[in-house]
C-alpha cells in the first residue's frame, strides 16, 4: 500500500492522471518481508494482461540487475518472460523496451542507445518526484558502503553521464538519463 501511495504522489506531481497509472501487484512481491517469493506464472500473467490491455509503444523498466535486494531483477525477469510470450502479437512489433539504471550504476557510455538531456529545472523535478517515495528519500535499506541518500546517488549518476557526453564534445546539460534498448 505504501508503494502505491508513493507512486500516486510522484505521478500526480509530474502531472500524470491517475487513470494512466497502473500497478502490477505481482504476487512474488507481496510477502510482507524483505525476502520475496520466487517468480511464478501468476506474476507473468499479470504482466501479460497489462501489456495486452495498454498495447504500449514503449516500456521503461529498471534494468539495474545490481539491485542489492533483487526486486528489480525479479520484476525484469517477469517482463522478459512476458515479452517472450507476447512477442508474436501484432501490436508488439511497434513496442520498444528501454532499460534504465537505478542509483547504484550507470550504463557504460558505449552501451547507451538513448540519452535524454535534463535541464536544472528537470533535475529538481526528478528530485522532488523521488521525495514522494518516502522509502527512497532517506537512507536506503541496502546501500552497501555508499552512504549517500538515494536521490543524491541518482542525481550524481545523471550529472556524471552528462559530463561524459560533454567530454566527448557534445552539448552541455545539467544531467542526462541514459537508456539501453532491450531487443526481445
Amino acid at each position: 500500500t505504501i508503494r502505491r501511495s508513493e507512486s500516486y504522489g510522484a505521478t500526480r506531481y509530474m502531472g500524470i492522471p491517475d487513470s494512466q497509472v497502473h500497478f502490477l501487484d505481482l504476487p512474488f512481491y507481496e510477502t510482507g518481508t524483505i525476502k520475496k517469493n520466487p517468480l511464478g506464472e501468476k506474476d507473468i500473467q499479470i504482466m501479460n494482461d497489462i501489456i495486452e490491455k495498454i498495447k504500449p509503444h514503449q516500456i521503461y523498466a529498471a534494468g539495474d540487475l545490481a539491485d542489492p535486494h533483487g526486486t528489480h531483477r525479479v520484476c525484469l525477469e517477469a517482463l522478459f518472460a512476458s515479452l517472450k510470450e507476447l512477442k508474436g502479437k501484432p501490436f508488439m512489433k511497434d513496442c520498444w523496451v528501454w532499460l534504465y539504471r537505478g542509483a547504484w550504476h550507470e550504463w557504460e557510455i558505449h552501451e547507451i542507445e538513448m540519452a535524454v538531456p535534463m535541464s536544472p529545472v528537470q533535475v529538481l523535478r526528478k528530485r522532488k518526484a523521488i521525495f514522494y517515495h518516502q522509502t527512497q528519500k532517506d537512507g536506503v535499506m541496502f546501500q552497501g558502503e555508499d552512504l549517500r541518500e538515494f536521490w543524491v546517488r541518482a542525481e550524481d549518476r545523471n550529472k556524471e553521464t552528462a559530463l561524459k557526453y560533454q567530454s566527448l564534445g557534445l552539448a552541455s546539460y545539467a544531467a542526462m538519463e541514459a537508456f539501453v534498448r532491450y531487443k526481445y
